[in-house]
């Protein structure tokens, strides 16, 4: 006669109630349609994976991990993905092959300003697509635990979610290459929010700030310069890169918008071999921008106001432990001093501070520090 089998220990089910210290954040009002759920009460049972115990389409519809029921303070449209970055000590040459590490995080230009954006207090929301793959799932998860608004990012049944690989030495960034296809290919999609009426419309656009990221096609940069659906916002544009400035010309003259690009960007915008960053913002302010700030590296940066004339300001030395989101942090710093209430040259130093710590490796909270 075999012996008995060992029991399973009993599996505990409870009526599930909502309560704020369960939660890694606090329950949107759709929930409130759903109040008898039932779940398995284990030593794994936490808040954040709340949604991946619902069925679901009832996880869809209850907006968990979206922050569906916030108001986002200000919007930041592009790029949101994976950044995949290999990071050497030592001085690189094209073609070396050192030991470093590899990193995975989440990343883009759009996201790394909301990530800034968060660290001091605002709450953004993000209008990007995110592919429905794993990668996409894992990636909005993070957003959503960051504190953002991602209940309008425009998810694709066929698009998969975008990349970004960067090779970063002692020297500096070695190459990269942004895989942002599916950002392309959904186009004008991830702007129907700002049409349909969830934030804004043409009769009625909104009125608040815009970190719009330069990696949108040309096409519908062009278009945005154009549209009634931005003719409200404070417009706050992110150059990508020297290959891509050249899309940010129909820009140049919308009222709202302040202009952010690095020299070499500020060079073939405007077919012109500027010696420094505030003759790039001279040359910027020249062909009907109302405000640039034009960035050098370790260089002095110029801010430059239509019919407020030109500040410089050269950045804190530090020693550099990364590159890859630098210019992103300094936008987004420079947006929160604004909001605060710093003038223009209280604005620029606090913005330099931000992106010199972030260079260092130091994360700050707080614009100033």
């Amino acid at each position: 006669m075999s012996p008995p089998r060992a029991q399973a220990p009993p599996v505990k089910w409870r009526r599930f109630t909502p309560a704020a210290k369960r939660m890694q954040a606090p329950l949107p009002r759709s929930f409130a349609g759903y109040p008898k759920f039932y779940r398995y009460s284990g030593p794994d049972e936490t808040g954040a994976n709340l949604s991946r115990s619902l069925p679901p389409p009832l996880a869809r519809r209850s907006g968990i991990g979206e922050n569906g029921g916030m108001t986002p303070d200000i919007l930041c449209i592009g790029s949101v993905l994976w950044d995949i970055i290999g990071r050497a000590p030592v001085v690189m040459r094209p073609g070396d092959d050192v030991p470093g590490r590899i990193t995975r995080q989440p990343g883009g230009v759009a996201l790394n300003i909301a990530m800034t954006l968060r660290r001091f207090g605002l709450v953004p929301g993000l209008l990007s697509v995110i592919g429905r793959d794993a990668a996409g799932e894992e990636l909005l998860a993070a957003c959503a635990r960051m504190g953002m608004v991602t209940a309008h990012v425009h998810r694709s049944d066929t698009l998969p979610t975008d990349r970004y690989l960067a090779v970063e030495g002692a020297n500096g960034l070695i190459a990269a290459i942004a895989d942002a296809h599916s950002l392309e290919m959904a186009g004008e999609r991830i702007l129907r929010p700002l049409a349909d009426g969830r934030l804004g419309s043409a009769a009625a656009p909104w009125p608040g700030p815009v970190a719009l990221d330069g990696n949108l096609t040309g096409t519908l940069l062009a278009e945005i310069a154009g549209s009634p659906l931005f003719a409200a916002a404070d417009l706050r544009i992110a150059a990508v890169g020297s290959g891509k400035a050249a899309r940010l010309r129909p820009l140049l003259g919308h009222p709202g918008a302040t202009l952010h690009v690095n020299l070499d960007e500020a060079r073939l915008l405007c077919d012109a071999g500027f010696p420094d960053a505030a003759a790039a913002a001279e040359g910027l302010l020249a062909r009907g921008a109302r405000r640039v700030l034009v960035t050098d590296g370790g260089r002095p940066c110029a801010d430059g106001k239509a019919g407020a004339g030109i500040l410089t300001a050269t950045p804190p030395a530090v020693k550099a432990s990364r590159f890859t989101g630098a210019g992103d942090t300094f936008m987004a710093a420079h947006i929160v001093a604004e909001r605060r209430g710093a003038d223009r040259p209280a604005a620029l130093t606090a913005a330099l501070k931000a992106a010199a710590a972030h260079i260092s490796g130091h994360i700050s909270g707080e614009t100033g520090s």
